[in-house]
C-alpha cells in the first residue's frame, strides 16, 4: 500500500462546497459578544466531545455528558467512558491552538493528539502516541462485523511519512474541505495506531479545516452527523477499499456531512444576530452579564428556572432568585409555575421585540 487515491468531484458536491464557502463568509461577517460566543462554542465543544466517544463505544447519554464536562458528579457511569470523554475534549482544546496557522502537520503532531485522545485509559493499552506493532482492524461495534484491514504494522512508518508529506505539499487546486476529508479517511486506512484511530482522525480534519481558517465559529461537530446514523458512516469508509481506494463516495459523504452541520451553523449565527440586537435594544433597562446570560438562555431555549439560572451565572440561590426578580420587575420575563416549579419566560413586550426583529431580518 502506497499513498495513492483519486477520486471524481460529482456536481452534488460542488454544489455542496459551494454552499459551505457562501455560509463561511456570512459567518465571518457576524459579530458577536465574546461572552456569548464563547457559551456556544463550549455547548458545541461537548456535542463534540459525546458524539465522537459515542461512535466509539461509550455509553454515556448526552445529559450525562454534559453534566461530566461541566464538572458536575455523575452517579454509576463507566470511568472509563468518563475519561474518553474528559480526553476527547482536551484534544479539542489542543488543536484549537493551531487556528488560522501556517505550522505544518507533523507525525509528531498527529502523535501527540493520539497521546491525549487515549491516555489513562484501559492501562494505556492504546500505546498513546506511539505507532502500532501489531496488526489490527476496522469492526462495526454494533455486529462485530470487520469493516476493514489496514496495512501491516512495519508498512505504517513509511505510510504516515508519504502522508505528512502529502498534507504538507502546496494544493492550490484543492479545496481545504476536501484535504481534510481525504486527511480523514486516509488516517483510518492506515490505522496507525492500536485503538483510537477514529478519533485521532476525525481531529486531524478539524485540525486542518482550523488551520485553513474553515473554523466556522467553532460551531460546527462533525461527529453529531456520524453518530446519527452509524451504517452510513460505516458504509462511507468501506466504499473507499471497496473501490480500490476510490474516494468519490467517502467525500461524497464527508462533504454532504459538513454542509449539514454547517446549515446547523447558520441558524445559531442568526440567533446570535438576533440575540444581540435583543439585548441592543434592552440596554435601557441596564442588564448586568448574568441578566444578558439569562435573556439569552430564554432566546434559545424558550424558559429558564431558578436551578439552571444558578448553573448558568455560577450563582447562590438568594443571588440568581435577585437577577431573576429584577428581569420580572423589569417586565421583561415572567413566571410560570408547573408542579410547584417555577419557570421563567419572556413577557409579551420582549417577545413582540423579537417579532419585530424577525421581520425586519
Amino acid at each position: 500500500m502506497s499513498f495513492t487515491f483519486e477520486f471524481s468531484i460529482l456536481p452534488k458536491v460542488n454544489h455542496a462546497i459551494i454552499e459551505i464557502e457562501r455560509v463561511r463568509g456570512f459567518l465571518d461577517a457576524v459579530k458577536a459578544k465574546k461572552n456569548r460566543l464563547l457559551d456556544m462554542q463550549n455547548e458545541v465543544l461537548m456535542l463534540e466531545s459525546h458524539y465522537s466517544t459515542h461512535i466509539e463505544g461509550t455509553e454515556l447519554t448526552l445529559n450525562e455528558s454534559k453534566d461530566i464536562l461541566e464538572d458536575i458528579p455523575v452517579k454509576d457511569v463507566n470511568s472509563e467512558d468518563k475519561q474518553e470523554l474528559l480526553n476527547y475534549r482536551e484534544a479539542l482544546k489542543f488543536i484549537c491552538k493551531y487556528l488560522n496557522t501556517n505550522t505544518p502537520v507533523t507525525e509528531q503532531l498527529i502523535k501527540e493528539i493520539h497521546r491525549i485522545t487515549v491516555k489513562d485509559v484501559r492501562n494505556n493499552q492504546a500505546e498513546p502516541g506511539n505507532y502500532r506493532k501489531v496488526q489490527n482492524h476496522v469492526v462495526n461495534l454494533k455486529t462485530q462485523e470487520i469493516i476493514y484491514t489496514p496495512p501491516p504494522s512495519s508498512e505504517v512508518p513509511r505510510l504516515m511519512k508519504e502522508f505528512v508529506m502529502w498534507l504538507n505539499k502546496k494544493k492550490e487546486f484543492l479545496s481545504p474541505v476536501f484535504i481534510a476529508g481525504i486527511a480523514q479517511i486516509q488516517l483510518v486506512n492506515i490505522h496507525p495506531f492500536v485503538d483510537g484511530n477514529g478519533r485521532t482522525a476525525r481531529l486531524l480534519a478539524t485540525l486542518i479545516l482550523y488551520k485553513k481558517g474553515y473554523n466556522f465559529k467553532q460551531l460546527f461537530s462533525i461527529s453529531e452527523y456520524y453518530d446519527k446514523d452509524r451504517p452510513a458512516y460505516y458504509e462511507a469508509i468501506r466504499s473507499v477499499s471497496q473501490n480500490d481506494m476510490d474516494l468519490t463516495l467517502w467525500l461524497e459523504y464527508f462533504v454532504k456531512g459538513l454542509q449539514f452541520q454547517i446549515s446547523k451553523i447558520r441558524e445559531k449565527a442568526e440567533n446570535i444576530i438576533q440575540l444581540e440586537l435583543l439585548i441592543e435594544q434592552l440596554n435601557s433597562c441596564k442588564l448586568n452579564d448574568c441578566q444578558e446570560k439569562i435573556i439569552g438562555y430564554i432566546f434559545l431555549k424558550e424558559s429558564i428556572d431558578n436551578e439552571k439560572c444558578q448553573k448558568l451565572c455560577c450563582l447562590t440561590k438568594t443571588n440568581s432568585t435577585r437577577n431573576l426578580t429584577y428581569l420580572v420587575k423589569e417586565n421583561l420575563i415572567e413566571t410560570k409555575d408547573h408542579e410547584n416549579i417555577s419557570s421563567y419566560l419572556f413577557s409579551n413586550l420582549v417577545l413582540g421585540i423579537i417579532k419585530n426583529i424577525k421581520k425586519h431580518r
